[in-house]
C-alpha cells in the first residue's frame, strides 16, 4: 500500500469516530476505484449494508460504458437516488471514506442531493 492510500485509510478512520448512520438516517459511503464508483447505505447501529450499488453492475453498464469520469459520476448519482428511495432512504449522512470532495466524489453528491436526497 502507498503513501497516499495510507493518508487516506488515517483520514478516513478520522472521519468515522466522528460519524455514525443509524436505520433513519444511514451512512452513506462512497469508494472511488481507478475505473468504477461504489456507494452503499449502512446502518450502523446493526452493522447492516441496507443498499448498496457500483457503476460496474449491468444496470448501470447499459447506460454508460465508461464509468471512471464525471458524466458517469453524475449518472450513477441520479440511478442510485431512485434506487434508494425505492427502498425508503432520503436522508443520510455523507461519508466521502478521506477522499477529497472533488470530481467524481463532488459530482456524485450534487447529483444525489439535485434528485432528492438530503445531507
Amino acid at each position: 500500500m502507498n503513501k497516499k492510500e495510507l493518508s487516506r485509510l488515517k483520514r478516513h478512520r478520522r472521519i468515522r469516530l466522528k460519524m455514525s448512520g443509524t436505520g433513519q438516517r444511514p451512512r452513506l459511503v462512497v469508494k472511488r476505484s481507478i475505473n468504477n464508483l461504489f456507494a452503499s447505505a449502512i446502518d450502523d447501529t446493526q452493522g447492516k449494508v441496507i443498499f448498496s450499488f457500483s457503476t460496474a453492475s449491468k444496470e448501470f453498464k447499459q447506460t454508460i460504458k465508461n464509468a471512471g469520469n464525471v458524466k458517469a459520476a453524475e449518472v450513477f448519482g441520479q440511478l442510485f437516488s431512485v434506487k434508494a428511495k425505492e427502498k425508503g432512504i432520503t436522508k443520510v449522512i455523507f461519508d466521502r471514506a478521506g477522499f477529497l470532495y472533488h470530481g467524481r466524489v463532488k459530482a456524485f453528491a450534487e447529483s444525489l442531493r439535485k434528485n432528492g436526497m438530503e445531507f
